[in-house]
């Protein structure tokens, strides 16, 4: 089992910058593919970015790119979202996700492609 706690969400204005942070344990992440989503008020949970196990490649959902940053740092067993020149459309409640990477075949930008989830933290960025 993995649990994940994510924090460092906030409220802030619109152009600030935000760097969330996704704590692991119970295991180490190193032989995961590591992932945030969000969730806007009434909607449904959307995928933002993935980094795979490796850390060679990640994925960034096109209302992200070139704002929101994901890296991984396996020797703290934790994941971060940089976020930069945030929108109010950023605002969300912001969830880390992970699943096992090795031999694994699954589309990352998929919900259901991850076997745990953190809580959540709430980002609300104002204009």
């Amino acid at each position: 089992q993995v649990q994940l706690v994510e924090s460092g969400g906030g409220l802030v204005q619109a152009g600030d910058s935000l760097r969330l942070s996704c704590a692991a344990s119970g295991h180490t992440i190193s032989n995961y593919d590591m992932a945030w989503f969000r969730q806007p008020p009434g909607k449904e949970r959307a995928f933002v970015t993935a980094v795979t196990w490796t850390g060679n490649s990640t994925y960034y959902a096109d209302s992200v790119k070139a704002r929101f940053t994901i890296s991984r740092d396996n020797a703290k067993n934790t994941v971060f979202l940089q976020m930069n020149s945030l929108k109010p459309e950023d605002t969300a409640v912001y969830y880390c996700a992970a699943v096992w990477g090795p031999e694994t075949t699954v589309v990352l930008t998929l919900t259901s492609a991850y076997d745990y989830w953190g809580q959540g933290t709430q980002v609300t960025v104002t204009s």
